[in-house]
């Protein structure tokens, strides 16, 4: 199977996510991974189901030798939930893991939960999504203490007119898309060429902001293969001709996502993400999109949350909480998966020091 035809299969499903996408696989190949794809089909020979699988393995000390984990970046896809088919998937994944010697198996399914949240108005629980993530907890999965992606985001539906989608914005968020007009904020599509300056922005803002980020070869390799498949478009925001602000635009199928954010230090009075966003916004519901993703959102919706300022801004722009499952493990090895668990953090939180120096040292290069 060749990417044309593993997209073109998973473009049929109701929300089919970027992370499916075989360029997804292609730059996770690059950087350490394998990828395979499945398909589960009904009596008919229609397609009900799909998976690009990510499998890797790695030395883990602590045990003193290497492990496999396989995991289902925003998947499985299903284009029914409830259809019987469901529990032909899953069984068939566990057994694909056993296979693999894996220890663990990952999934991450926008399975959604509700709609907004708890206390607010918009709430609306989706009992049906409950009741299967009941029974997949049943038949041995867990709830899962280590995120990959964000389990909650915020949509914008693109349906409306863009003097409609405008007037949904808080009017804090419409004064600051003016301000930005009005300073001389200009908003450009990049190119290529562009894209070293844009990934020298985003380790400004990781560094600015308190995340850590990749290292460069990785933003490079993975926004190239996007914009040449025709799935990426970045933006920029400029004043005289200087870049102060960019964001990068995925699109495929129905949806757009927001996923990579980056500003420098200069001009930020004139609020030049604001703009950005509503550009980003206008250009996905020109090419078609019905949803734009916004990538992330609170665990809990409280002040407290570290993503509370993301909200706030990302609320202003009108877009809806949508909360799925987040990720579910199945341990085929309970021993090692513990240590994994226990281990991993602590793991992490060391690599992330490395990493935090080594930006460092890029940007004072």
């Amino acid at each position: 199977m060749d990417q044309q035809e593993w997209n073109q299969i998973i473009r049929q499903f109701p929300l089919p996510s970027l992370l499916q996408t075989w360029q997804w696989g292609q730059v996770k190949t690059r950087f350490g991974w394998e990828m395979d794809t499945k398909t589960w089909k009904d009596e008919k020979g229609e397609t009900q189901a799909a998976a690009l699988i990510l499998r890797r393995a790695q030395n883990l000390p602590v045990i003193g030798k290497k492990i496999k984990i396989l995991y289902i970046p925003k998947g499985p896809l299903l284009k029914d939930w409830g259809h019987p088919i469901r529990e032909r998937v899953f069984q068939d994944l566990l057994d694909y893991s056993r296979e693999e010697n894996a220890v663990y198996l990952k999934i991450d399914p926008e399975v959604i939960i509700s709609h907004g949240y708890a206390g607010n108005p918009d709430y609306d629980e989706n009992p049906h999504s409950k009741a299967i993530i009941q029974a997949l907890q049943q038949s041995g999965w867990l709830l899962s203490g280590q995120q990959i992606q964000f389990k909650n985001t915020f949509w914008i539906d693109l349906e409306p007119s863009e003097k409609e989608l405008l007037a949904a914005m808080k009017q804090k968020t419409r004064y600051n898309i003016r301000l930005a007009e009005k300073k001389g904020v200009r908003i450009r599509q990049a190119g290529l060429a562009d894209l070293e300056r844009v990934y020298k922005m985003y380790a400004e803002t990781g560094h600015r902001d308190g995340f850590i980020i990749r290292p460069k070869d990785y933003y490079l390799y993975l926004w190239e293969t996007f914009m040449q498949a025709g799935m990426a478009t970045p933006l920029l925001a400029e004043v005289a001709g200087e870049p102060v602000a960019g964001l990068f635009l995925f699109h495929f199928g129905n949806r757009s996502w927001y996923i990579y954010g980056m500003s420098s230090n200069l001009h930020r009075e004139k609020m030049p993400n604001y703009l950005l966003q509503w550009e980003a916004i206008r250009f996905s519901k020109a090419h078609g999109c019905q949803i734009y993703d916004l990538w992330g959102a609170p665990d809990v919706f409280e002040e407290s949350d570290r993503l509370w300022g993301v909200y706030r801004f990302k609320e202003g722009l009108g877009g809806q909480v949508v909360q799925t499952v987040g990720a579910l493990d199945y341990p085929l090895k309970r021993f090692e998966y513990k240590i994994i668990q226990d281990v991993l953090p602590r793991l992490l939180a060391f690599t992330r020091g490395i990493r935090r120096r080594q930006i460092q040292n890029e940007l004072s290069g």
